[in-house]
């Protein structure tokens, strides 16, 4: 009998895991409570602000339904922005995680070179890359578009070179062996070997570039968060209201957009 206590319980294993678990727990509890000191959370704030909150929502009652020719055409600067960044994202970030891929890339400087970039470019918030080309280009829905498109570089290109250093390396070997270009592997290989994960990151990537051209107008860079600011400026309640019934519209439509495409093609 001891024999087998002993085979079941090496060393005291279920004895060393049961204090691992509770010093865990102690270091996440620990956690919490530095962020809970941190970001001088008061729930109390919550009830004595409710007054506030309700008399902002009742002021924005009813919503301006009659804003909604006017800002047709910020709807379809939003649209276009998440249009504009995904693409271009999508055709800067392939060649990129080819070179950042280790099993595919020419040379181990390019990899770290390619890495950087993504990195960088992934690192620094939409927001601050949409502050940067409006101070370039000014306001407007460009400097917006430009924003999203760096930033979906680093997004994609570290995603597109984890699913191409996942792939099956076996048709690349098999065309190498026949004495297949580079080029001809990228082509006959590669691309057919990882085009459906590549779409399906693709339309993951333009419903979180909708959502982001949303917040991108609060600093200029056009759309309906332009107007969405602007309205709130003017505590034109209404008008926000109204606005936001027609983001949540919006995003719920792209959603559903791309499930529909993701279902089609993939």
């Amino acid at each position: 009998m001891s024999k087998v206590m002993e085979m079941r319980t090496p060393s005291g294993a279920p004895g060393a895991r049961t204090v691992w678990y509770v010093l865990g727990a102690v270091v996440v509890l620990a956690l919490f409570v530095q962020a809970w000191i941190v970001v001088q959370a008061r729930p109390q704030d919550l009830i004595t602000g409710a007054h506030g909150m309700a008399d902002i929502m009742s002021r924005a009652m009813p919503p301006a339904f009659d804003q909604f020719v006017p800002n047709l055409w910020p709807v379809l600067e939003t649209i276009d922005l998440a249009i504009f960044g995904t693409v271009f994202g999508v055709l800067l970030a392939f060649p990129l995680s080819i070179l950042a891929a280790s099993n595919l890339t020419p040379a181990l400087p390019l990899y770290y070179a390619a890495r950087a970039v993504i990195g960088v470019t992934r690192a620094v918030p939409d927001l601050v890359w949409a502050l940067l080309f409006v101070t370039a280009v000014g306001l407007g829905p460009f400097p917006g578009a430009l924003a999203l498109a760096v930033h979906s570089v680093g997004m994609l290109g570290r995603l597109f070179a984890e699913v191409i250093e996942d792939m099956d390396m076996g048709p690349v070997e098999a065309l190498t062996l026949t004495g297949a270009g580079r080029v001809q592997v990228l082509a006959h290989a590669v691309v057919p070997g990882v085009l459906p994960s590549l779409l399906g990151i693709g339309l993951f990537r333009f419903d979180e570039n909708l959502r982001s051209s949303l917040v991108l107008g609060f600093v200029g860079a056009g759309g309906i968060g332009f107007q969405l600011l602007t309205a709130m400026n003017l505590f034109q309640y209404q008008t926000v209201s109204f606005l936001l019934i027609a983001t949540f519209v919006l995003v719920t439509c792209a959603e559903r957009g791309s499930a529909y495409l993701r279902k089609l093609f993939l």
